[in-house]
């Protein structure tokens, strides 16, 4: 039974085909689609099956190239990848997945480049303390580890 304005499953498979094929989406994505769509709850499973069965959704594959686009464009850390993926409700083993997309030379060569801009972007600050500071909660917000760059921000000049 459908109403006016509302998808048939068929309708609903074809625009989430589109959808899917246009950008990876993990799971939370579909179903978030879906309830804007306005198709009923009890179809939701059927399509994503169908999706999932069609390659069209394939959650490994999302962690991958969220994780590997989002430190190479973004410059985001490990940490704040791994918390984002874990908001769009992606599973423990498709997140470690993800990480492997992230090459350690260039996580530490981006982290060094970010830690350097930042350091120089506070040129007015005279007291090193605060600009120590300032240049760890920066990288902390851009999700990399403490223990990574401490020892880097101790011998920054």
């Amino acid at each position: 039974m459908t109403y006016p304005g509302s998808l048939t499953e068929a309708q609903a498979l074809k625009k989430l085909q589109h959808y899917c094929a246009y950008s990876e989406r993990c799971h939370s994505d579909v179903v978030n689609k879906l309830f804007e769509l306005g198709v009923w709850r009890k179809e939701h499973d059927a399509i994503v099956a169908a999706l999932i069965e069609e390659n069209y959704l394939n959650e490994e594959r999302f962690a991958r190239a969220f994780a590997g686009g989002h430190f190479r464009q973004k410059k985001w850390g490990r940490n704040k990848i791994k918390t984002a993926l874990q908001q769009k409700q992606v599973s423990p083993y498709c997140i470690k997945a993800g990480m492997k997309e992230i090459d350690e030379e260039a996580y530490e060569q981006i982290m060094t480049g970010l830690l350097q801009q930042k350091w120089d972007s506070l040129k007015g600050e005279r007291n090193r303390f605060v600009k120590m500071k300032k240049t760890a909660g920066f990288l902390i917000q851009r999700g990399y580890e403490p223990e990574l760059f401490q020892s880097l921000l101790h011998t920054i000049k």
